[in-house]
């Protein structure tokens, strides 16, 4: 009731204000007249100042009332200013006062709790249920993307429409100030009824109203464009946690390798280039409004001389626009290219450590480098045309200004003045800005639609799993089956050998118990798993078709490679679920983990790294165990947990977990190679051969109809009978300092942020790559810059010099055809030198461009394994595309306006000089304050915009996360949790960035009231100070500090962007200047007979696995022969993985390592690495053709390389089947996508046979079959050294020597037969351990 009451007083406040505005203020404006109220004397004003008090100021001043807390935000909560701002403060974005000023007191790093909370509406939990309900693909059926966003804006759209058309007819309120106070002074007063002030405060009044129109409607549209942006991240993750994991149906061989670079581009890049779209489609739509109403004003001017010069321009609207179309085709390649590059990047991240253990670091410099280059190739195209069509669009208005005054003159025989040329003028100016704007903002447009298109593409025609396409199965009587009725499952896009995975009848599994599935490497077993989670296409073969998996009680499930997030051990295992202290502790027990942990500092709060880096393969299995255990699930899928385990850590799994309470009753899918194992535990079994065939049944029908299978369990059963007792394990609980209260092992750092402005080197990084002249380029650049201003000084000065000749002599003895070719010849001199600076800019910046990014992606590749394992992926990417993007586009036009804004502004002000000396003053009081305002504001902005660029990361972060785990992800229903994590991160980033925004709303209304000042004080001070300046130097004085005080504004604004952009520069620079490993030298070639054998000598070698680490090696001394079969063994964390990373410099090293007698410290890397073959526990592959992993240089012919792949067992292992492979088989997704682990381990056998190195190191993985085995024993050359780290005893019992470590030392050394005669050997117990005893016993007889 107040409010209204409220309302009601103001707006009989405001009736009264306006009567006393008609009967006293009117009058003041005219010449001889007087108020209607003068009799009043002094208490008229007072009356008049009090009602402008009450009626306008009181009310705008006013606070709002403060924003009602939401159920989720405590009273006592802080409320964001904005929330409770006046509508002065709102206007003048005064609310920022408190929080800019603060951070100009204190030049100190910015931290996130000092920032404003978020508004409530733009929380992400208010903001986006709603927009993505009208967004998301399921719901929006198949319209386009952009109508969605129309419509769940489109009462702001509104606004902003209404709020630029309103900005339109201010536009002209300057221009008429000019023509009236210049057609004053033409008459000396003669006939003026309106004071001159009046048009003198309209230089003032015009462009600060509509600059805070302008202020409010880009605070609009920056809030549109920063949720826009968060809603389109979020429902990029959404859609993408639908799609198929083999979902690439696009057409064309490069969109299907390029599919998760393009995934990261979209979230990296495209999503930020259509949120610009915000605002300046509005400026196109409102574009032909303001063509209009500057033909009525040039009309009232010019008369019909105007029609002329606008049918010229409109005869030339083709021409940008056919520039436009061939641009638009330019950006749509450019994108793939871009696309192409990510996605080298992403590969190149994921394999990256073992291309540097390979000495591949040049092959994948050389890949990223091919696709940099094409995609700059195309970037150059698309600036040139840029350029190209802002000349035509700069050309158009000038030619169409030349044709009217050539009309006016020579046709309509009209003399020209003052006031009509200025005025003129000053609305082609602003018709020419207007078009260059519209012109400028092309090129993003055009890349925005073009990432529309992508989004709208990938949202509405990607693959999604059939439980979210209108693919519907049939459903079985019982839903609580789990299992298949004559079904097909296929992979989506595998062209290179269609895979197909057929159930012919009914396969079920029993509930409640264990069930196994077993079959060879390759064979498809876990396929059967993913077939059943929905992740392959189902096909229907039979009307009663069907396929189920219960998901009322849970699934969990442990991928065959262990998915790992970047968290804490505990956050890994636990996903979600509540903490139940007892149930965390049994899981940790029976999944063997204990003592793993108690071998961290922090137990099981280390945080582990992406991918779980600073696990072992058995410890990352056994945590993903842990996950799938312990939750709740009814249903648990196992895909062979035990394949990464050593044998004694098996059983004790199988004892422990399979045959314990956490696992009784629960329905488990087990993946296996160790029938033996666990088939006392197992119920049912299914079997799959390499041809596809599947039988089922009890564990005695399958072994029974495969006489493989029996033999396996024959044996095994044998083996476990001298062992009926669960083997001995330590069963301690964490040691008390290692209980989870201790502080967190964190091993990925926050990421720094620079305090203060960017620094110098910064900017030099981008300066040196302009040219190999820097200095000399710049200065040639600026030289152009400065002559084309000039001359386009001259050409306005000129146009006043032409209408002042008039006043001197008749309108016949003026030449037009002689002052509009002057004028011409300016303007094509001015043009040509524009566009000879801006075309050597562009080729300086893409250069620039081009060597930034090789020198950003030769610190990667160079750097250390300690630094890739603390710095997440993501910051990494972040750099190679939001930066990189920055550096290409944003950073290169921003420099370049800047130095154009600078040397105009110096150009106008030194004109203004000329003609209004004593104005010296005033000009440079209005620039300091101008750069006090900036200095302030930057302040505030530089560190906003670092935070915002630390805070983007983690979203690209959890996005990429997501991409990864999509099965497991799937498979738990935990799509909510990503996605909920993913709200709070985009939460963290829109809390600086909408200060940040506001911000550049905050100096920009600040800048624009200075520079109206500055624009009336120059008038005033001609018209009323200064008599003796004519007409034409007033109307050029005025014009240049028109021009003057537009671009102050604008020199503000792109100084602060091009610094706020140099954070991209500084951030790069950052990783410019990380850990290296040594530069190569002349001095650390090898001889080229080198090596000529694989001998092998350690002396006193001592390695860290960081400078400042403790050591993990301690004094290891020892010599292999050439051709020796080594085996190395130990418990988990005695140091085997570390001395195979200390033989190749992987890690820091002390001591001697001589290879072939040549101490590996005076070589250079690569030497070393190249001619020493290391096949890794997790074989990783590149993109790309079999052919080109095993020779990713050219130098072996393929009989060569299929000779490798027979002799490393691949042909044997797949036989005939359906899914061979050959050399020209591509590998996708790292292998990830269409080869099983077995068959990427071949590969990588077969890599080092190929590479023919005299030393080979082999880190066995506990899935490594038979065949492998037999390849390294008898497919090696007589002189190649053999180191195996083995996780398996039989591995290496019949090799010539075994080495024991033991945290770290070499506890024992010799011959198998040799260590275990020693009683009391640590290798002797590991084998009495083992239930591969008897075996292992017999293998040395």
């Amino acid at each position: 009731m107040s409010n209204i009451l409220n309302r009601h007083l103001n707006i009989l406040l405001l009736i009264l204000f306006g009567v006393y505005i008609y009967r006293d203020l009117w009058a003041l404006l005219k010449f001889n007249s007087k108020p209607l109220d003068h009799d009043e004397g002094n208490i008229l004003w007072f009356k008049i100042a009090s009602l402008a008090i009450a009626a306008i100021l009181v009310p705008i001043a006013a606070p709002r009332q403060e924003y009602p807390p939401t159920s989720h935000t405590a009273i006592t909560s802080e409320i964001n200013p904005e929330e409770t701002a006046s509508i002065l403060s709102l206007l003048t974005h005064s609310y920022m006062d408190s929080f800019i000023f603060r951070k100009n007191r204190k030049a100190i790093r910015l931290a996130q709790d000092e920032l404003p909370p978020l508004a409530k509406a733009d929380q992400s939990d208010v903001l986006m249920p709603d927009i993505l309900s009208i967004l998301d693909p399921p719901s929006a059926s198949s319209r386009y993307l952009l109508w969605g966003l129309l419509e769940a804006y489109k009462k702001r759209v509104l606004t902003l429409i209404g709020l630029h058309l309103l900005q339109i007819p201010l536009s002209f309120v300057a221009p008429m100030g000019i023509k009236k106070v210049l057609s004053y002074l033409e008459n000396g007063g003669e006939g003026a009824t309106i004071r001159p002030w009046v048009w003198i405060s309209w230089l003032f009044f015009g462009p600060t109203l509509k600059a805070v129109l302008f202020q409010l409607f880009t605070y609009i549209a920056c809030r549109n464009n920063l949720q826009i942006k968060a809603v389109l991240n979020q429902l990029l993750l959404q859609h993408s946690l639908r799609i198929r994991i083999d979902s690439v149906n696009l057409s064309g061989k490069q969109q299907k390798d390029n599919f998760t670079g393009k995934l990261t581009n979209l979230a990296a890049s495209d999503v930020t280039e259509i949120s610009g779209l915000a605002d300046v489609w509005i400026v196109l739509l409102c574009f032909p409004v303001e063509f209009g109403l500057s033909l009525w004003f040039l009309y009232d001017i010019l008369e019909w001389s105007v029609f002329m010069g606008y049918a010229f321009m409109l005869l030339c609207i083709p021409l940008p626009f056919y520039i436009s179309q061939l641009i638009r085709k330019i950006q749509i390649t450019r994108k793939q290219k871009t696309d192409a590059r990510v996605q080298s990047v992403t590969e190149a991240l994921s394999v990256i450590r073992m291309a540097k253990l390979f000495g591949w670091e040049t092959r994948l410099r050389d890949q990223i480098a091919e696709k940099r280059d094409d995609e700059l190739s195309f970037a150059r195209k698309s600036q040139l045309f840029d350029v190209l069509n802002a000349h035509i669009n700069f050309t158009i208005p000038m030619l169409t200004m030349m044709i009217t005054y050539a009309f006016y003159t020579a046709y309509l025989k009209k003399e020209l003045t003052a006031s009509a040329v200025f005025s003129s003028m000053a609305v082609f100016e602003m018709l020419r800005a207007r078009i260059r704007q519209v012109a400028v903002n092309i090129l993003p447009f055009i890349q925005a639609k073009v990432a529309l298109d992508r989004l709208d593409n990938f949202l509405r025609k990607t693959e999604l799993l059939d439980h979210f396409s209108q693919h519907h199965t049939s459903v079985p009587s019982d839903l609580s089956m789990i299992g298949f009725r004559n079904s097909e499952f296929r992979w989506l896009g595998s062209s290179n050998h269609n895979y197909k995975l057929k159930f012919e009848g009914e396969v079920l599994f029993r509930p409640n118990c264990i069930n196994l599935i077993v079959g060879p490497t390759g064979s498809g077993k876990t396929s059967i798993l993913l077939a059943l989670l929905g992740e392959m296409r189902f096909v229907s073969i039979e009307s009663d078709s069907y396929y189920n998996l219960p998901r009322e009680g849970g699934v969990s499930y442990a991928a065959q490679e262990s998915w790992i997030q970047n968290d804490t051990i505990r956050n890994n295992v636990l996903f979600g679920s509540d903490f139940d202290e007892e149930r965390y502790n049994d899981v940790l027990y029976q999944c063997g983990l204990l003592r793993d942990l108690s071998l961290f500092d922090a137990g099981d709060m280390t945080e582990v790294g992406e991918k779980g880096i600073n696990l072992s393969g058995g410890q990352k299995a056994r945590v993903t165990l842990a996950r799938a255990v312990y939750s709740s699930a009814q249903t648990v899928l196992l895909d062979d947990p035990l394949s990464a385990l050593d044998v004694h850590t098996a059983k004790w799994v199988v004892d422990k977990c399979f045959n314990g309470e956490l696992i009784r009753g629960r329905t488990v899918l087990l993946v296996t190679h160790n029938i033996a194992l666990v088939s006392p535990l197992a119920h049912h079994v299914v079997a799959i051969t390499s041809e596809g065939k599947i039988t089922q049944g009890t564990v005695t029908d399958v072994i029974l109809s495969d006489t493989v299978l029996a033999a396996q369990v024959i044996e095994g059963e044998k083996r476990l009978q001298l062992y009926p007792e669960p083997l001995k394990r330590e069963e301690e609980t964490l040691p008390a300092d290692k209980q989870p209260h201790i502080p967190r092992g964190t091993l990925v750092l926050a990421e720094e942020m620079e305090v203060g402005h960017v620094g110098w080197e910064a900017f030099k990084l981008y300066i040196n790559g302009l040219n190999k002249y820097p200095v000399a380029f710049f200065w040639l650049v600026i030289t152009l810059v400065f002559l084309s201003g000039s001359l386009s000084a001259v050409q306005s000065w000129f146009m006043g010099y032409w209408a002042s000749q008039y006043e001197t002599q008749p309108a016949s003895s003026v030449s037009v055809s002689w002052f509009l070719s002057v004028y011409a010849t300016l303007l094509v001199l001015s043009l040509t030198m524009y566009s000879s600076g801006f075309a050597l800019w562009i080729f300086g910046s893409i250069r620039a461009g081009q060597i930034i990014h090789r020198r950003f992606i030769d610190s990667i590749v160079t750097s250390t394994f300690r630094w890739l394992d603390v710095t997440p992926t993501s910051r990494i990417m972040t750099r190679a595309t939001a930066d990189i993007r920055s550096i290409d586009d944003l950073l290169s036009i921003g420099i370049w306006q800047l130095t154009e804004a600078s040397l105009r502004m110096f150009i106008h002000l030194g004109s203004i000089m000329v003609f209004a000396p004593l104005f010296l003053l005033p000009g440079v009081a209005i620039a300091f304050l101008g750069g006090y305002f900036g200095q302030v504001y930057l302040s505030a902005q530089l560190p906003l915009r670092r935070l915002m660029s630390i805070n983007r990361a983690p979203i690209l972060g959890n996005f990429t996360a997501a991409v990864a785990g999509l099965v497991s992800i799937r498979a738990f229903g935990a799509e909510d949790m990503f996605l909920r994590e993913s709200r709070l991160r985009i939460d963290t980033w829109l809390r600086p960035a909408i200060p940040s925004y506001n911000a550049n709303r905050w100096i920009g209304i600040r800048v624009d009231v200075l520079a109206g000042i500055f624009t009336a004080a120059l008038g005033a001070y001609l018209v009323y100070g200064n008599s003796g300046t004519s007409a034409a130097n007033t109307g050029f004085s005025v014009t240049m500090a028109v021009n003057f005080t537009a671009l102050s504004l604008a020199w503000v604004r792109l100084y602060n962007a091009a610094e706020v952009e140099a954070n991209s520069l500084e951030r790069m620079k950052r990783y410019l200047d990380i850990e290296h490993e040594e530069e190569a030298s002349s001095e650390g070639i090898p001889p080229a007979y080198w090596p000529a054998s694989g001998a092998l000598h350690v002396e006193r070698l001592c390695a860290r696995y960081s400078i400042n680490g403790p050591e993990v090696l301690h004094n290891l001394t020892f010599s292999v022969r050439s051709g020796e079969h080594i085996g190395i063994v130990g418990r988990t964390g005695s140091g085997k993985s570390s001395l195979t990373l200390a033989l190749l410099r992987a890690i820091p090293i002390s001591g001697e390592v001589f290879y072939d007698g040549i101490s590996t410290t005076k070589l250079n890397l690569h030497a070393l690495r190249s001619n020493i073959t290391i096949t890794p526990q997790v074989p990783e592959l590149l993109s790309g053709t079999l052919r080109s992993n095993l020779d990713p240089f050219s130098e072996h012919d393929d009989s060569r390389l299929n000779d490798a792949l027979r002799s490393a067992g691949l042909f044997a292992l797949q036989g005939e089947g359906p899914n061979g492979l050959t050399l020209d088989s591509e590998i996708r997704g790292g292998g990830n996508s269409n080869l099983s682990v077995g068959q990427r381990q071949i590969i990588a056998l077969a890599r080092a046979i190929v590479r023919k190195s005299k030393l080979l190191i082999f880190d066995e993985d506990h899935r490594t079959d038979s065949i492998i085995q037999e390849t390294l024993r008898h497919e090696l050359g007589g002189d190649v050294t053999l180191i195996t780290v083995a996780h398996r005893l039989a591995t290496v019992m019949d090799y010539d020597r075994i080495m024991v470590l033991d945290e770290g030392r070499i506890v024992e050394f010799d011959s198998p037969r040799q260590l275990l005669e020693k009683e009391g050997g640590l290798f002797r117990g590991l084998v009495d351990e083992s239930a591969d005893r008897t075996e292992l016993y017999r293998m040395i007889i």
